[in-house]
């Protein structure tokens, strides 16, 4: 299939050997084509309890995902289909069905980690699928989740400790829902009905003693708690009491399950729609189908050199992707802009510098909107290396096809009076009169020329200095002048000559100081757009951690009022922590020391600016703190 076009059906993203998980190539090509951001839902569960037929019903279809209708576990390793998403336009569904936890024909079940790891690494919103009720049996079910700082690492530095800490977790994890399949009981507790997401948390709580089971129950509870902000259940009836339709959903009919069954697979599909974000990374960055890919791939490959994920580490592999495409896609559109709007030659060097700076304006933007953790600022830096060469080599161009053009005019221009000179016609007394009328001609003439470009007066003095040699032969051998005369004529030529070389030289003055100031525009329009994007980062970072902060003072309450100070102690510190990075993230620092970094940065790539200027970029980027 071809990337970016609709999948008529799932394939196979990952499968699971008995001997390593390995990555189809298929579908990495799939969503290396999909460049819009992905809402990606996975569902996971023991096998044969009806997870591949909610994943069919979320893309629209009966079949699709394989139900199998035997005690045989039919999804092997797990399974991907794109759409696009019904009720979020520009955005794909990525719907993800993994092979059964706890297979028996499997043997060995070490991959089930990996595969519950990898189901929570890529998505969004997380489906957990469990059959009857969500009892103590269930959440020992659940043990996968408790396992997971020993098989994944957030930080590619550790603590000194060697722990890690749940808020790492928490900003790369997708929301949580509970499906409990077949759900016969009322929800009711106390004398009350409660509600499903009642019935979760109520289950969630923790239970008493020090049992190993209980422990590890506990355990499991305390991490969907505190790694899962956003928690929600769903409880289905049995489809049918049919048992020979139970074995073969797919090609039942709507009308022939329980009408209670249909509205409450309509409500899940429905909250799936409408609630499961796009996939972001740890700091609100949305992923796109071909950043998933690279996920996958990171993920996997790590797990295949026998290393923990590394969650941060994954991060930067697609920093380094992204901003390469930053700096390709800025440097592209610069230079198409440049080539449609400057036309050479312009007329003042003033003139393709302010284009320059338009486009570099929008270049920056472009590298902004894309880039992500460039923190050593090396991609910024080498965006503004390619526009400064483009750039540069624009100018030489233009000073070339000018020169080239003046040359020529003033040749064709002066045809005339070469031939008048090898014709001897100002060999004559009173011929000096009449050559200079001629080459005043030639002058007037050539300056009424449109077009020329920026080396019109350096063309021009070349000519007059050409002929200063002529000139002053034929003026010393003109007999109509007198020796008083022709020292006069001579003092004039020079003075002309000495005013039009030092009107070249201020105008070559003019045009580098004109260079310096641009360059120092360039380094301000770095540092504003620099700043406005930290600006934004940290306003997203600050939000992040106060929804975390929130999510975790709650889960401190509630492991209060359930007694369970010991828990609530750790998360205390785990508190004060996260409260510590939000001063932190506050201060002008976070900004300023990006913004040092720049100029830095910038002194390299644009060499001389505030030196030759008399302005040290220090000050200038201080305006700007």
């Amino acid at each position: 299939m071809a990337p970016g076009m609709p999948m008529a059906g799932p394939v196979c993203l990952l499968e699971n050997r008995r001997d390593k998980m390995v990555l189809n190539p298929e579908a990495l090509e799939i969503l290396s084509g999909i460049s819009q951001p992905v809402v990606v839902v996975a569902i996971v569960g023991l096998y044969r309890t009806g997870k591949s037929y909610l994943m069919n019903k979320l893309v629209g279809r009966n079949q699709g995902f394989s139900l199998g209708n035997t005690v045989q576990s039919h999804t092997k390793g797990i399974w991907m289909w794109c759409i696009p998403h019904p009720q979020q336009p520009g955005k794909i569904l990525v719907v993800l069905d993994t092979e059964g936890l706890g297979d028996v024909e499997k043997g060995d079940s070490a991959n089930d980690s990996w595969i519950f790891a990898l189901a929570i690494l890529l998505s969004s919103m997380f489906v957990f699928n469990s059959m009857g009720t969500i009892n103590q049996q269930a959440i020992e079910q659940l043990h996968y989740v408790s396992e997971l700082t020993e098989k994944i690492r957030v930080k590619s530095s550790p603590r000194d400790d060697g722990l890690q800490d749940s808020s790492d977790f928490v900003s790369f994890f997708p929301d949580f829902v509970w499906a409990v399949r077949d759900f016969s009981l009322q929800l009711v507790m106390d004398g009350h009905t409660i509600t499903e997401d009642e019935y979760l948390e109520n289950a969630l709580k923790f239970r008493p003693g020090k049992h190993r089971k209980v422990e590890e129950a506990n355990m499991s509870r305390e991490c969907i708690r505190l790694y899962f902000r956003k928690r929600k259940c769903f409880v289905f009836d049995q489809p049918t009491t049919q048992k020979g339709l139970l074995a073969r959903l797919e090609e039942v009919q709507e009308d022939q399950l329980s009408l209670q069954f249909r509205q409450q697979v309509q409500r899940f599909c429905s909250y799936v729609f409408t609630d499961a974000k796009t996939k972001c990374l740890g700091e609100g960055i949305p992923v796109s189908g071909t950043w998933l890919g690279e996920l996958a791939k990171t993920y996997v490959d790590a797990i295949a050199r026998g290393d923990m994920p590394c969650l941060e580490n994954a991060v930067l592999v697609l920093a380094k992707l992204e901003n390469t495409a930053a700096v390709r896609k800025a440097t592209l559109h610069y230079e198409q802009l440049m080539n449609r709007l400057v036309h050479l030659p312009t007329e003042t060097q003033q003139e393709l510098l302010d284009l320059h700076a338009a486009c570099e304006k929008e270049a920056l933007q472009i590298f902004m909107r894309h880039s992500f953790k460039d923190d050593k600022r090396d991609f910024q830096k080498s965006l503004m290396e390619n526009l400064q060469r483009i750039k540069e080599d624009t100018m030489q161009k233009n000073e070339l096809v000018s020169f080239e053009r003046c040359n020529d005019e003033i040749k064709h221009l002066s045809e005339p009076l070469k031939k008048h000179i090898s014709q001897g016609k100002f060999s004559v007394p009173g011929g000096y009169k009449c050559y200079l009328e001629e080459k005043k001609a030639v002058v007037d003439k050539y300056q009424k020329v449109p077009g020329k470009g920026i080396k019109a007066d350096e063309v021009l003095q070349n000519f007059l200095k050409s002929e200063s040699t002529m000139g002053e032969a034929i003026l010393q051998a003109d007999e109509a002048l007198s020796e008083q005369e022709k020292a006069t004529a001579a003092a004039c030529a020079l003075r002309e000559a000495a005013e039009e070389k030092q009107k070249l030289l201020k105008q070559q003055q003019e045009e580098l100081e004109q260079r310096i100031k641009y360059q120092e525009r360039t380094y301000e329009e770095n540092i504003i757009q620099l700043k406005k994007k930290l600006e934004e980062d940290r306003r997203q970072m600050l939000e992040s951690q106060e929804q975390i902060l929130q999510h975790k003072l709650k889960a401190h309450e509630a492991m209060l009022n359930e007694g369970f100070r010991d828990k609530a102690k750790k998360l205390q510190t785990e508190i004060d922590n996260l409260k510590k990075q939000q001063e932190d993230n506050k201060q002008p620092s976070f900004i300023s020391s990006a913004l040092d970094v720049l100029g830095t940065v910038m002194t390299i790539v644009l060499p001389g600016v505030g030196k030759l200027a008399g302005l040290g970029l220090s000050l200038i980027s201080r305006r700007f703190k």
